[in-house]
């Protein structure tokens, strides 16, 4: 009888533990914006303190929102490409935003400065990071000039595949 009771709560664990991995993928991919939808709305703070940015301000611009946090190494090692992206595509309308997310100031613009960020670097207490499905870093999403998800991407890229994504939506 032991052994029936072990595996009947066995299974039942295995059961519980399946519903829990799909509640969490579930709860987390509810909030990730899909290509072919509308970006989630935003307003956030500048990191260098003059003023805000908000997604409605960038209407009938492409734009690229890079999510990073300072202890994220992908992060720092893609923010060269990102800054040359930037630069080369600039004049065709291209707007760069980096999202720190959920780090202070300081540690926001520390970072921008030791990679030469040239692009705004907006401040997330992880509201946005919320609504864009920020569960890790980085987090690309490429936005087209209607204000619709072309591309989203959570985890490294290639310099080649950010080239294609910016490509797309300019």
């Amino acid at each position: 009888m032991t052994r029936f009771a072990d595996s009947a709560f066995m299974r039942a664990l295995a059961t519980c533990a399946v519903f829990a991995v799909c509640a969490v993928a579930t709860a987390a991919d509810a909030g990730v914006p899909r290509a072919g939808q509308p970006a989630p709305a935003f307003t956030l703070p500048r990191a260098a303190g003059s003023g805000s940015v908000s997604l409605a301000s960038l209407r009938g611009k492409p734009v690229y929102l890079n999510f990073f946090a300072s202890w994220c190494s992908p992060c720092a090692e893609e923010t060269p490409w990102v800054v040359g992206f930037y630069a080369k595509y600039r004049s065709r309308g291209l707007i760069v935003l980096g999202i720190n997310e959920l780090e202070n100031a300081k540690k926001a613009l520390d970072f921008a400065k030791a990679h030469k960020v040239t692009y705004p670097v907006l401040i997330d207490g992880g509201a946005m990071g919320k609504d864009y499905g920020v569960i890790g870093m980085p987090v690309h999403v490429f936005v087209d000039r209607r204000g619709v998800v072309s591309t989203y991407r959570l985890g490294e890229m290639t310099p080649g595949e950010i080239e294609a994504a910016i490509r797309k939506i300019l």
